[in-house]
């Protein structure tokens, strides 16, 4: 059972479809295991153990009466604290929302429920969403996989911990600038940004509304197939056969190799030679669309962000972690022409980029050009927090600001991941490519 903790998503619906997996045990083996684990309250703000025993239950008697809702029925998973979960505190990561109690399930919530996910709990978080680092001495910092001196990356920073830790069989994130691209790569784990309007973002705590996104942080690309199908309750992309052969990427080099430390600049070269060696053509490419819109999310993510939450920062701005403040507060002064301009100009470099990579099957770049930093260094050097964090959420920024679908996948270098950029609601035919690039990375 121990096994269970460390199987795929997919594996493990595969195994209750054939019913060599009882989903109460299964349940109940994921339960004990964070209960027992040391790190359990830095990585679970609360673990809903009445409902997911409820939930396996009612996923048992479904697989025997061989009336399974779909290919994750009965599966465990763990919860961003910013999905509203009915009569449970969902706090954003904020001591600013702790007394927050929604009375309702979250829509993609209840959507993954009735495909059958069952719910183990809610997980840490940046505070309010808003850095890539995933530190948060205001709540809780969860533990990296690979180092437990340094920070796990956020700001799904929980749901990453809970899938790499065997706490959970799939994380559900948000990624607005890289939240879930982010720690998926600092985990070893793979992770989905969709593109923003495709999954209904109604009873998600917002940060920038037009930025936001939710996806999963899993084990495998056909987890995060799996997984997208059931937060929309529709039938997941079809990954048979995927292959390189053919496959056309562009390796994108304007900014985004800018400044790329060590470890991941050898860990993406080493990835390339395998996309190479596994049958696809990689061609460096430069972007002025990507130069240009880079400086523009100062503008688009702190004005917005500022705009939604400023009534209750203002209200307690000494409940918060202060760089966190000082980055809200960045979107203080930003006028409305300016906020505008900055959105029309952004919309006309989107075209160009969508025209400049058309021909290819996804974008590549590494998706992070740093590794984890020290946590405690982040705490007590103000200089080093602000290089980092400013430069963790450099390259995963391209997908958001181009509109993009993109994902994450470990290349077998601890920490160290491979981005790929698709084209807007072009999940399934990203998650394709992304199959074939997963077994070339293997």
């Amino acid at each position: 059972m121990k096994d269970w903790l460390h199987m795929t998503a997919a594996d493990l619906g595969r195994g209750i479809g054939k019913g060599e997996i009882d989903p109460v045990t299964l349940c109940d083996t994921y339960l004990s295991a964070i209960d027992a684990h040391p790190a359990r309250d830095r990585i679970y703000t609360i673990v809903t153990h009445d409902r997911a025993r409820a939930e396996a239950k009612a996923a048992k008697e479904r697989a025997d009466a061989k009336l399974r809702l779909g290919p994750l029925d009965g599966v465990p998973v763990s919860w961003k604290d910013l999905f509203d979960t009915a009569g449970l505190a969902t706090s954003a990561g904020s001591r600013l929302l702790e007394d927050r109690v929604p009375e309702h399930d979250a829509p993609v919530l209840a959507t993954a429920t009735r495909a059958g996910l069952v719910c183990l709990g809610k997980t840490h978080m940046s505070e309010f969403a808003f850095s890539g680092l995933g530190l948060n001495p205001m709540t809780a910092t969860p533990p990296n996989i690979n180092d437990p001196d340094a920070v796990p990356g956020g700001s799904s920073s929980g749901a990453a911990a809970s899938v790499a830790h065997g706490l959970a069989a799939c994380g559900i994130g948000s990624d607005t600038g890289g939240s879930v691209r982010i720690p998926s790569a600092w985990n070893d784990l793979t992770g989905l940004k969709t593109t923003s309007g495709r999954i209904p973002l109604d009873g998600v705590v917002p940060l920038c509304e037009k930025f936001d996104t939710v996806g999963p942080l899993s084990r495998s690309v056909e987890d995060c197939a799996l997984v997208l199908a059931a937060l929309e309750g529709t039938r997941p992309a079809d990954l048979k056969g995927a292959s390189l052969k053919g496959a056309r990427f562009a390796a994108l080099q304007t900014v985004v190799m800018d400044d790329v430390r060590e470890g991941p600049a050898k860990a993406y070269a080493d990835a390339v030679e395998r996309l190479k060696d596994a049958g696809a053509t990689v061609e460096p490419i430069e972007s002025p669309e990507i130069a240009e819109a880079m400086p523009m999310s100062g503008v688009l993510f702190t004005a917005e962000a500022y705009g939604i939450w400023h009534d209750t920062i203002e209200a307690a701005p000494d409940r918060m972690f202060k760089p966190i403040l000082e980055r809200f507060r960045g979107g203080r002064d930003v006028t409305a022409p300016t906020y505008v301009a900055a959105w029309r100009r952004l919309e006309q470099l989107r075209r160009d980029w969508h025209a400049r990579v058309a021909g290819y099957d996804a974008v590549i770049l590494p998706s992070a050009p740093n590794m984890p930093p020290n946590a405690e260094r982040l705490m007590t050097d103000d200089e080093f927090y602000v290089t980092e964090n400013i430069l963790t959420l450099r390259n995963t920024r391209v997908a958001n600001l181009m509109g993009l679908a993109s994902m994450s996948l470990p290349t077998g270098t601890p920490s160290c991941g491979l981005m790929l950029c698709g084209k807007p609601f072009g999940e399934e035919h990203l998650l394709r490519v992304a199959s074939a690039v997963e077994k070339a990375l293997a």
